[in-house]
């Protein structure tokens, strides 16, 4: 059974009111079932905007984490329970996964998966792996080589999203060993980054708490990423954020400020939070906002162009749960302006059967959203 797994509710009769738990979104009205089944997914339930479809991709995928996009449309799966990596492929082309093939096992938290120049990177706590040429040996054992293996060993925050920059390099997040401290060692609470071969690592930025999705501009070319607010400030501080990192060097406020202007209660003291870089959107509190990406593809309404979605994986110990939905950014010269609901309705009520992970495009404009709770990754489809 999957963490977190046991604290859904099976007794409500449901006439639910979803969204609209911040920003001021419009509620909607759904019925849902008296019961959420575990290990039942319940696509009818999720709402978008008109034209937008979702279907299943990959089912039975324990743990189903982030994803990295290979040629001719296979996907590379990582997960954080299972310690699999995984390749699905969809080799006749309609849009479904056909064959899975497990790459390796028995790994400490793979989470993170890259592809670049036909090779497959994989982030465990504390080392990234490199399987050369994965395409033409993935139907065998696969060998890999180790190319760094000095990152922290704490799995707290330990799990790891990689890709790689416009510049070639794999960027690398060390989450912060702790809900909240101010750790003695700089390389945590960082984003690192480091040639391909694993050499010339370094810090690209820090004051980061937890970052479990990232990538870049694709017209400027700048790093965006989400990052996890702390938790026991209450239901509602402080808020996860939505982060530019435009150069090399910049202090993202954690331990000390949180979102805009929260000064930390535990280390906050004698520090300014104008002194940080804020926020370019604040999102909502304790929503677990992890996967992100700028939607670039033809398939979706001119006006979701360049645009930001964002998978949010939903509240653990909030009195109400938040989250479990994915989220748009609206951008306008380069300038986050609007916060709202994209696809939502994995959290009916108190119920959840969903929790969206990652998120990435295929060739065809459409996208695919993993789901460690659902055990599934969906596909999301735009026709007029």
């Amino acid at each position: 059974m999957h963490m977190l797994k046991t604290f859904i509710p099976t007794t409500m009769v449901l006439m639910l009111i979803i969204g609209s738990c911040v920003n001021g979104q419009n509620e909607q009205i759904v019925n849902a079932p008296a019961d959420i089944d575990e290990g039942k997914l319940y696509l009818d339930l999720i709402d978008m905007p008109e034209g937008f479809h979702i279907e299943t991709y990959a089912t039975d995928l324990d743990d189903a984490r982030s994803m990295a996009k290979g040629p001719r449309g296979n996907i590379f799966v990582g997960n954080r329970t299972e310690d699999k990596v995984y390749l699905l492929r969809d080799t006749n082309g309609d849009f479904r996964a056909d064959e899975r093939h497990l790459l390796v096992d028995g790994l400490n938290m793979p989470n993170g998966v890259a592809y670049h120049q036909g090779d497959l990177y994989v982030a465990e706590v504390n080392r990234i792996l490199k399987f050369p040429d994965i395409m033409n040996n993935y139907r065998q054992e696969p060998s890999f080589k180790v190319i760094y293996d000095e990152y922290p060993t704490d799995r707290h925050h330990g799990w790891k999203y990689i890709s790689f920059g416009p510049d070639g390099k794999l960027y690398v997040p060390v989450g912060a060993p702790c809900n909240i401290c101010d750790s003695e060692k700089d390389i945590y609470a960082t984003i690192t980054r480091m040639d391909r071969d694993g050499s010339n690592i370094e810090i690209y930025a820090e004051g980061i708490r937890n970052t479990v999705g990232f990538t870049w501009h694709p017209q400027t070319g700048e790093l965006w990423f989400t990052d996890n607010g702390r938790d026991r400030m209450g239901d509602n501080r402080p808020p996860d954020e939505l982060n530019k990192a435009a150069e090399k060097g910049l202090h993202f406020g954690y331990p000390y400020c949180h979102g805009k202007d929260i000064s930390d209660p535990q280390f906050g003291s004698g520090k300014s939070c104008q002194n940080y870089v804020e926020p370019e959107q604040e999102l909502g509190p304790h929503v677990a906002a992890l996967g992100m990406i700028f939607y670039t593809g033809d398939m979706f309404p001119e006006s979701y162009k360049n645009q930001i979605l964002i998978a949010e994986h939903g509240s653990w110990n909030r009195s109400e749960k938040i989250g479990y939905r994915i989220m748009q950014v609206s951008m306008e010269n380069g300038q986050a302006q609007n916060y709202q609901p994209f696809a939502e309705g994995w959290l009916q009520g108190e119920q959840v059967w969903g929790r969206p992970v990652d998120i990435v495009q295929l060739h065809d404009g459409s996208l695919l959203v993993s789901d460690d709770y659902g055990d599934a990754i969906y596909r999301i489809t735009y026709q007029k």
